[in-house]
């Protein structure tokens, strides 16, 4: 067995600041847009020559706010509701030997400007500031198998969580021009149920919040219906409100 160091190609520029809120795999959440910006050298147009040809990519990448952490054997899927241990490699959870992650995304563009390299994706599940260590072309003939069945997570996962906003909420999404798809991007993260498993167990109101974009945002769940209360905008590390 032989150590080796790999370096990072490039880095995610995401809408998720936080892990919370996460859909837990990609194309999931359709709106969440991002940016891969190449380090400096790889931020040559030679190196992405022909991506262009392809819908999706396959991105392979560190989870650095765990990597620390160790891994483990046994994990708690949360498709499982926490509740049952699987092998870590029966999972795509982050507690891993390597700490690596691979995504299937749609890319949406090439980006070349101002002397800067980026990929424009889209359905990104990763979080801000994410190493990206490789990069290769999604190939349907390969990489989709009809045929295949998996496991514990053979279906895509469903809710039955509605989300409304309040209007104070409605009126930040409509004045904002920044995001168009503001709207169905907090809506969609929302009916993913980003919630820890055991609090989806428990009865009565709950408060939440999380960070998207430069926006933090704060709704209500009551069994399966969430409501946006607020949306503040993030100003030098602090809170705005703007409704």
């Amino acid at each position: 067995m032989s150590d080796y160091t790999i370096s990072a190609i490039g880095h995610i520029e995401s809408p998720y600041k936080q892990k919370f809120a996460i859909p837990r795999q990609p194309r999931l959440v359709p709106q969440a847009k991002a940016k891969l910006i190449f380090a400096p050298d790889f931020n040559r147009e030679e190196f992405v020559r022909g991506l262009d040809e392809f819908t999706h990519i396959w991105l392979l990448f560190r989870f650095h706010e765990t990597a620390d952490k160790g891994y483990s054997a046994m994990v708690r899927p949360p498709r499982l509701g926490g509740n049952e241990r699987k092998g870590v490699f029966a999972t795509r959870a982050t507690f891993r030997p390597n700490a690596i992650g691979m995504s299937a995304v749609k890319l949406e563009g090439i980006e070349y400007k101002n002397g800067q390299l980026s990929l424009l994706l889209a359905g990104i599940d990763l979080l801000d500031g994410t190493p990206i260590i490789d990069i290769k072309p999604y190939l349907p003939y390969s990489d989709a198998m009809l045929d295949a069945s998996a496991g514990f997570a053979d279906t895509r996962p469903e809710t039955q969580m509605t989300v409304e906003f309040s209007p104070q909420a409605i009126e930040f999404v409509n004045a904002q021009t920044q995001y168009p798809d503001l709207h169905d991007f907090i809506a969609n993260v929302l009916k993913q149920d980003p919630r820890p498993a055991y609090k989806k167990q428990k009865d009565g109101e709950q408060s939440y919040g999380m960070t998207l974009y430069n926006y933090n945002i704060r709704w209500q769940v009551n069994g399966e219906h969430n409501v946006v209360t607020n949306i503040e905008k993030k100003l030098n590390n602090s809170l705005s409100a703007l409704v």
